[in-house]
């Protein structure tokens, strides 16, 4: 049986009694009728709505209405209710295709957005490359515009070279580089013939292994190790350029990449450590030779001495000046705090490019290698070509001065090692080196008693005997640089197979 409520007649949702006239009623109906006229609709007597007492019941079942009793007005129910499903629908329908378009839009935007964001870093990047290359290059504004009277060198035909005509070898310069030249000289009067006690013998030596391999300091993409350096202060610290455009300090200790600087716009043939200063050098055939600082990862310095390709880079033993070759036939001498080029000098007779440099211990001379197989021997303070090596039969491809001073190594492709005594200009040995054997890299130690030869694969000589004492083929490509640690602690390589190896007891 249901409840009815007395004011509407209807089965209430909410049914309560009133505890004056005991009937029931809707809760919502008799609060509104206690609020007009806060009596009983019944009998009239005073009520409240704290009075009114709620009925717990079952959901009530809602009869049905009289329209609905009979087939026809059931049949119009039910195709109301289907008139208002459809209309539902289609209304979902429509809100549907809307909200597809919106999402396609919004994706749309979110590609379009990721190909600009992506762009302006592209962007932003090239632009920070030409600020670190313009920046070094705004001091050399003034220069150019005093003084241009005197007409670029033979050859020259580019703004580093007015600059060089300008700047010339000044009485200062010519006497600071004797200044330390006497010393150097005075120092290895001092050493004489001694070996250095920590050295390591060449019994030692034969025992050396190698002690690690890495492999992923370059790009894999463009693989290949093209030049390689040891910090003379601190042999923990190994330099190399790579094909992939990049220049790479690598701490040996610690095992991790130090720095990573990018900048050139061609693979990195040259590179150097400073001695004394967190700074490396390097040189592309981009035709710049570029200044880093290590702590700064960035480019502090451009020399734009040359109008091709830098084949060969040396450091003066002052720490302030780099020599340089280059496949424009020139040598360049540079000061590496302006970047300014102090002179620059090719041997018009020859009209040959240049494919190495190296400066000699005292930094008074300097050697170049030819493409046309000459060795040639230069006097830095006159500027002239003072003695030729002939001797080779193919381009140079790489030279070495030893720490006594006497002793030039020089390699070519024509696998062979050739050996020079500088007192009496000539040719005192050879070693020949098996057929096709690609000489990329030599390298004396410190206290010139070993010699290392990169190429085919490692090998290490003991100087004065000349036999081999050391050959390693780990290598799975060609050696393009090797270098000692100190007092040849270690040996360290590296290859186109993209690795670095170190090589110790």
């Amino acid at each position: 049986m249901s409840l009815v409520c007395a004011i509407c007649n209807e089965v209430p949702e909410h049914p309560c009694i009133s505890p004056v006239s005991n009937h029931v009623f809707e809760r919502r109906l008799i609060e509104k009728y206690i609020a007009e006229n806060g009596t009983d609709p019944m009998n009239g007597q005073p009520l409240s709505e704290e009075q009114l007492v709620d009925i717990k019941v079952t959901h009530p079942i809602r009869p049905k209405a009289p329209s609905a009793t009979s087939i026809p007005a059931i049949l119009k129910s039910l195709q109301d209710e289907w008139d208002a499903v459809m209309l539902h629908s289609f209304t979902l329908r429509q809100q549907l295709q809307t909200t597809r378009q919106e999402l396609s839009h919004a994706l749309y935007q979110h590609d379009a957005a990721c190909r600009v964001i992506a762009r302006l870093n592209k962007e932003v990047t090239a632009a920070r490359e030409a600020l670190a290359t313009l920046k070094p290059q705004a001091g050399l504004v003034a220069p150019q515009a005093v003084q241009t009277s005197q007409p670029a060198a033979a050859g020259g035909g580019g703004e580093p070279m007015e600059i060089s005509e300008q700047v010339g070898m000044t009485p200062e310069i010519i006497q600071k580089l004797q200044d330390k030249a006497t010393i150097l000289t005075t120092e290895r009067k001092k050493r004489g013939k001694t070996v250095p006690e920590e050295l390591v013998r060449a019994e030692d030596l034969s025992k050396y292994r190698q002690v690690a391999s890495h492999a992923g300091l370059h790009s894999a993409s463009v693989p290949g190790i093209l030049s390689l350096d040891v910090c003379p202060s601190d042999t923990n610290k190994v330099l190399t350029g790579g094909a992939d455009k990049n220049v790479v300090v690598f701490d040996k200790n610690e095992e991790q990449i130090v720095a990573t600087l990018k900048g050139h716009a061609k693979k990195v043939t040259s590179v150097i450590y400073h001695p004394s200063q967190s700074v490396v050098f390097s040189a592309s055939p981009d035709a710049t030779i570029r200044v880093w600082s290590v702590t700064g990862g960035n480019c502090i310095q451009v020399v734009r001495a040359h109008e091709a390709g830098v084949t060969g880079l040396s450091l003066h033993a002052t720490g302030d000046y780099l020599l340089s070759s280059s496949e424009d036939q020139y040598w360049a001498f540079s000061d590496i705090q302006t970047g300014r080029v102090l002179t620059k000098v090719t041997d018009e007779s020859a009209g040959c490019a240049l494919t190495c440099a190296q400066f000699h211990p005292d930094g008074l001379i300097f050697g170049t290698g030819t493409a046309d197989s000459q060795i040639k021997i230069w006097d830095l303070k006159e500027r002239t070509n003072v003695a030729n090596f002939p001797g080779h039969s193919g381009p140079v491809t790489s030279i070495a001065f030893s720490e006594n001073g006497y002793y030039l190594a020089t390699g070519a492709q024509d696998s062979s090692v050739k050996l020079w005594d500088l007192r009496k200009l000539k040719n005192f040995k050879t070693i020949s080196l098996d057929n096709n054997y690609e000489v990329k890299s030599l390298v004396f130690d410190q206290s010139g008693t070993y010699l290392a030869v990169g190429g085919s694969d490692i090998r290490v000589y003991i100087c004065k005997q000349w036999s081999e004492v050391l050959n390693f083929t780990d290598h799975t490509g060609l050696v393009t640089g090797v270098s000692f640690g100190e007092n040849a602690k270690f040996l360290t390589s590296a290859g186109m197979d993209r690795s670095l190896r170190f090589y110790s007891l």
